[in-house]
């Protein structure tokens, strides 16, 4: 049994029920912050062409790609992990969005600016580890699909 097997078996097998609310506060959280992106993509541009990331590729590109990929990313993962579906996957999947946020945004803002979002980005990161190591917990979509099966 590998490393990651050892992981994930551990993660399946000791996962306490309130565990889950916070796994729908969280995809709830993701889902919120997708919809809150739609509404501001353009603090997005601004910050590309700040900090200069978008001179080797096209502007307009760049920024449309990147706005896309984090929406779908933070909407459907959202949706799957307060459902409990494929939630390791999606964690891992929303994890470089988050690191990103955490240390390229975070570090422009001011750490003790009033109403600062970095440390709801850094919760939501540290619950993005949390949930890739502990899994989907026992009510969960996938869990109900597992035992109608066998």
């Amino acid at each position: 049994m590998t490393t990651l097997d050892k992981i994930k078996f551990w993660g399946d097998h000791h996962n306490p029920k309130w565990l889950v609310f916070f796994r729908i506060a969280l995809g709830l959280a993701l889902v919120w912050k997708g919809i809150a992106f739609i509404l501001n993509l353009n603090v997005l541009a601004d910050f590309l062409h700040d900090t200069g990331l978008t001179e080797s590729i096209s502007a307009s590109v760049s920024i449309s790609v990147l706005a896309d990929l984090i929406i779908a990313l933070h909407l459907i993962g959202g949706i799957c992990i307060a459902f409990g579906l494929r939630t390791r996957l999606f964690c891992l999947l929303n994890l470089p969005v988050l690191l990103g946020a955490v240390f390229l945004i975070g570090l422009k803002e001011s750490v003790l600016k009033p109403y600062s979002e970095i440390w709801l980005s850094i919760i939501v990161l540290i619950a993005i580890i949390g949930f890739l190591i502990e899994g989907n917990g026992q009510i969960a979509v996938e869990h109900e699909a597992r035992e109608t099966i066998t």
